[in-house]
């Protein structure tokens, strides 16, 4: 026979539902706290204050508005926090075209898509750089040489100020001439150097000559290379010594440009000296890329593919659909980092009680 309530003293019944009352309850608060966890885990937390960059310019407060002239943004047209501030890689190449290419790669490898009423489309005005956002990856391109991608790196780092960004990582994407090493090898920079193999970016500033160093993040190197495991892949990535030229021609030792002031022994003689202090790779925007961006307190490393072994010539001989495949690689290296991170903190927060579909796979439209 069921019991029965006992209708004088009513103490089971009252226990029952208190207890009833008290799992609920805790049920509520898991709820609760699963949520708040899910929020900080997957970065929607409360938008911050302020960024993480380190060092800016202390007037900055003082630019109401602050024109990014070569972006062709300000402050008071655009809400940086809001357009921006989801932003965690930066990712920047010489030309639009590699960028653009880059920008839909990313998307694919994410698996984002555009809403059917938007493209993608270049950000700013179009006049010297293009900058693309693809969900928290930006894709920019810096032109040719330091003077060019120093002027990008001052607007691209007070943006990322603007937005409030947190720990933002940058990565130089592009092709190098190789220092012994066989074209189509994959560099990551340990550091830049200048011709002179001096550690720093040097620059003229009130008439004095003030030095920046030009060390990159090791640790950010090496998780790179590690991602190109030969047996997985069909190229090899190496860590080494990368000189930053101020030119093209001489200033890399080449032999066919317009004017040429020393010998084919000399040129074969200094190579290999390089070659012998750790030097793998020639680019030409590496000083000061390393310096803005260590100075600012961000995470940067410099990923580049070789296209010519210049100590066996100047001139690129390769087809143009070798290189072509070649220009691929670095690509696929730093968005096998990017998706690495984002699922490694995706995966952190799989045991999170009701994370969204949106972080769990399937598609997401930007």
């Amino acid at each position: 026979m069921a019991a029965k309530c006992n209708t004088a003293g009513a103490m089971p019944c009252d226990l029952t539902r208190d207890v009833c009352q008290l799992k609920e309850s805790v049920r509520s608060q898991g709820k609760q706290l699963g949520r708040l966890v899910r929020h900080m885990k997957m970065g929607c937390k409360k938008p911050p204050n302020q960024s993480t960059l380190k060092g800016l310019n202390p007037f900055l407060p003082c630019l109401k508005p602050d024109f990014l002239y070569h972006l062709g943004m300000d402050t008071a047209t655009t809400n940086f926090p809001k357009v921006f501030g989801d932003v965690r890689f930066v990712c920047m190449g010489g030309t639009p075209g590699r960028m653009e290419r880059f920008a839909y790669r990313i998307m694919k490898d994410l698996r984002l898509k555009l809403s059917p009423v938007t493209t993608l489309r270049n950000m700013t005005d179009g006049h010297r750089f293009a900058l693309y956002k693809v969900g928290p990856v930006l894709c920019v391109t810096h032109g040719m040489g330091c003077p060019s991608i120093s002027i990008l790196l001052h607007e691209l780092i007070k943006m990322m100020h603007y937005a409030k960004c947190q720990n933002p990582v940058f990565i130089r994407i592009g092709t190098c001439g190789g220092i012994g090493i066989e074209p189509g090898t994959v560099v990551i920079s340990s550091e830049a150097l200048d011709c002179k193999l001096n550690p720093y970016y040097e620059v003229i500033v009130q008439g004095k000559i003030v030095q920046h160093c030009s060390q990159l993040d090791q640790c950010l190197a090496q998780e790179l290379q590690s991602l190109a495991n030969p047996c997985e892949v069909d190229f090899e990535a190496i860590i080494g010594k990368t000189i930053c030229a101020d030119d093209f021609y001489e200033g890399q030792s080449r032999l066919d440009g317009a004017f040429c002031d020393y010998t084919s022994h000399s040129k074969v003689a200094y190579l290999l000296g390089l070659k012998g202090n750790g030097v793998v790779n020639f680019d030409m925007e590496s000083t000061a890329f390393a310096a803005l961006t260590k100075r600012a307190n961000i995470r940067s490393a410099v990923v580049c593919v070789s296209v010519i072994d210049r100590i066996k010539g100047d001139q690129i001989r390769a087809c143009p659909k070798s290189v072509s495949e070649w220009e691929k690689r670095p690509r696929e290296l730093v968005s096998r980092y990017i998706r690495k991170v984002l699922l490694d903190e995706v995966s952190e927060a799989k045991n999170v009680e009701d994370v969204p579909a949106r972080c769990m796979g399937g598609e997401s439209v930007i």
